[in-house]
């Protein structure tokens, strides 16, 4: 009985993070417009979002309104009952389905297939690129403004590897706006399937499977489609995944030689589509802590994840292309545009508002929980069982061994007197695994508010962000009632795509 009112009263506490997320929004909008109107020093017109105020619905209204219904009525039942494999399959499926019916609300041409094609963005210098090891050479004498022939404000910002990816497209045939949005889409949505693998292996498959609805219609995707962030979103979602199961116990040691490698060679890659990535090493760490790898196996698997590391900045170098140079050269061309204009007073909180919007309320609810996920008591899965035992399956090879299997299905399934059989009831979950997952949040919220805090991203962080954005969605499955929040996400990322057109 005292169980039960506890729980109960978690309800209130759910509402006050929602509250003040809500707040932080309002304080950002209220705050920000008339700074705009006056000063015109936050380059963003409708603040703190780059866009503008422009009610409409397009070809992708429908599609989008059935995938959020479905989602919401169906995907949490789903996500338990689906085998593991079969529902990452659906999870990537429901992804890119969510994605591009929002990006097609803005129609093919303005939501897709010109995304890329603006003058700041990575399309317009393919024609540079005919001589990919001299231009790649070439490429740091570019950057700052008032060089012959600046390179636009995206390809400046990022390093080599984001634009040579579209000049690599272009030259397999598939070129153009609609290709590079198609790329983009398609990449982008398997962060999901990313966030989901990384999650099962460390703090557990019910867990995971709790997340699976979040993580796959989370507002992000409104940006997702069709922005470059979201492709470098599943570059380092992949490194993640990839780290944590090379760094977990029970799995094959040529399995787990090939996740270092790979691993090794996505952070590369990472560090190389934009600067501010290299912050992934904070929820890299964080993985290696919650992996409780044996010191012996993480030293041998540490020379397989360089050799993976330095890959790509080996062929980069050897080409030409001087990464710290070009950092050097950005920092200054940074503030030579928009960056040394916007105030940083208040951009170092409007940001967090930014990631309210990308992430949703139902994250925010989820952090709050998760905060007291270290210090909560361990949850027995059924009222009568007094063994006190905590199920962890964190090192489970296979979802249908049996201890798991049945955590599984027991921690999050209605086992409550009164309770429909099936039913969610809530995270069930002991709370050695909640707190695993809270490390794994609390490790990417640690990230983005460093790249908060250093003032190389003011404003458009609802775009920049979206990498770490993927990391904090987990902490919704410590969430009762997935519906009701699963509807709060999904109906606020059809208002932000209808009432604004959003840009980057």
């Amino acid at each position: 009985m005292i169980r039960t009112h506890l729980r109960d009263l978690r309800v209130p506490r759910d509402l006050y993070a929602v509250a003040a997320a809500v707040l932080l929004v309002t304080a950002a909008v209220l705050v920000g417009r008339p700074i705009q109107s006056a000063h015109h020093t936050l380059f963003v017109h409708w603040p703190p979002l780059l866009a503008e105020w422009d009610p409409h619905v397009g070809p992708g209204t429908p599609a989008a309104v059935l995938v959020a219904a479905a989602v919401v009525i169906h995907g949490p039942a789903l996500a338990l009952r689906l085998p593991w494999r079969a529902l990452l399959a659906a999870a990537w499926g429901t992804a890119m389905a969510w994605t591009w019916s929002l990006a097609l609300v803005d129609g093919w041409q303005r939501g897709v297939a010109g995304r890329l094609t603006t003058p700041n963005e990575y399309l317009r210098v393919i024609g540079r690129f005919h001589d990919i090891p001299a231009t790649l050479h070439d490429f740091t004498h570019h950057i700052v403004i008032g060089s012959p022939s600046p390179w636009p404000a995206h390809v400046s910002g990022h390093p080599a590897a984001a634009t040579l990816t579209f000049v690599l497209l272009d030259r397999v045939g598939l070129g153009g706006g609609g290709w590079a949005g198609a790329w983009c889409i398609t990449v982008g949505t398997t962060a999901c399937v990313a966030v989901l693998v990384a999650v099962r292996v460390l703090a557990g498959e019910s867990l995971a499977r709790r997340a699976a609805p979040f993580v796959v219609a989370a507002p992000a995707a409104v940006w997702v489609g069709a922005s470059a962030d979201g492709y470098f979103s599943a570059v380092a979602a992949w490194f993640v995944a990839l780290l944590a199961l090379a760094v977990r116990g029970g799995a094959r040691p040529g399995w787990k030689a090939a996740a270092a490698v790979g691993s090794g060679l996505l952070f590369g890659l990472t560090c190389y589509l934009s600067y501010g990535l290299t912050l992934f090493a904070l929820i890299g760490a964080g993985v290696v802590l919650l992996g409780r790898a044996r010191p012996g196996t993480l030293l041998r698997g540490l020379p397989l994840f360089l050799a993976g590391l330095a890959v790509v900045p080996v062929l980069f170098t050897v080409a030409g292309f001087d990464w710290w140079e070009a950092y050097r050269l950005l920092v200054t061309r940074y503030y030579q545009g928009a960056g040394g204009i916007r105030p940083y007073g208040y951009w170092v909180w409007a940001n967090l508002a930014c990631t309210v919007l990308i992430t949703g309320l139902a994250t925010a609810a989820g952090l709050g929980r998760a905060c007291a996920a270290p210090a909560r008591r361990r949850v027995r899965a059924t009222d009568g069982d007094d063994s006190g035992r905590d199920t962890d399956c964190t090192d489970s090879t296979d979802s249908t061994d049996s201890d798991c299997a049945g955590a599984t299905a027991g921690s999050v399934t209605g086992s409550r007197p009164g309770s429909r059989p099936g039913s969610l009831i809530g995270p069930v979950i002991g709370s050695r695994a909640e707190a695993r997952l809270a490390v794994l949040v609390f490790s990417a919220l640690l990230a983005l508010l460093v790249a908060d805090v250093s003032g190389m991203s003011k404003a458009e962080t609802e775009r920049i962000w979206l990498p770490f954005a993927m990391w904090l969605l987990p902490a919704c499955a410590l969430l009762t009632r997935p519906r009701a929040w699963l509807a709060a996400q999904t109906v606020l990322a059809l208002l932000l795509n209808h009432l604004l057109l959003t840009g980057w």
